[in-house]
């Protein structure tokens, strides 16, 4: 977020509030049980929705997550239809979330230990901007390199070894993420907890 985008924490709040609106709306037209969880991680509006008993809400969740995407689409229209800004809020089910990222970063550590066991690069299957993010900081935390190639929806991530040699401006920029792997309006990207 730029810091013309940067939003104060009433303003978080509020997008936060009229989200937890909108979703308790929806979980009563569809009848199921739930209640909303609301809070800030990372300058973010974060709304959850949860329930002891998950058997409604995994319907939310969907097929690898569409629902939930959805979901969040539409909630982030909403608190833009209310307050005239684009929100960058996350909605997330049942911890849903949480769970998706603890499996990409094993996909990623397990790609790292290919890497490093046989020097050569090792390319991933493809996945939306979220995932490659979150496979490119786990990367990155691991002292390795990674790079996305190839068009939406087949864009996928590769990972290699950082080169030895002395490298120049040139070199440095190829080592650097691509910038839409950091869209904040992709319909799942959600920040690390």
């Amino acid at each position: 977020m730029s810091q013309a985008d940067e939003r104060t924490i009433d303003q978080l709040n509020e997008e936060a509030d009229i989200a937890a609106d909108y979703l308790e709306g929806l979980l009563d037209i569809a009848d199921y049980e739930g209640d909303i969880e609301m809070g800030i991680r990372n300058n973010r509006p974060v709304v959850q929705i949860v329930a002891d008993d998950d058997t409604d809400i995994k319907h939310l969740i969907g097929r690898n997550g569409e629902v939930v995407d959805a979901l969040q689409q539409l909630t982030r229209l909403a608190v833009q239809q209310k307050t005239g800004e684009r929100s960058h809020l996350i909605v997330d089910v049942g911890g849903f979330l949480k769970r998706k990222r603890q499996r990409l970063r094993n996909m990623a550590l397990d790609a790292i230990d290919e890497v490093r066991e046989t020097g050569e690069p090792v390319s991933l299957d493809p996945m939306n901007s979220f995932e490659r993010k979150i496979v490119h900081d786990v990367v990155r935390e691991e002292g390795l390199k990674s790079r996305s190639h190839g068009e939406e929806p087949h864009r996928y991530v590769t990972v290699y070894r950082k080169a030895k040699a002395v490298v120049d401006d040139a070199d440095t920029a190829s080592d650097a993420v691509e910038a839409d792997d950091f869209d904040s309006d992709s319909s799942g990207d959600y920040s690390e907890e």
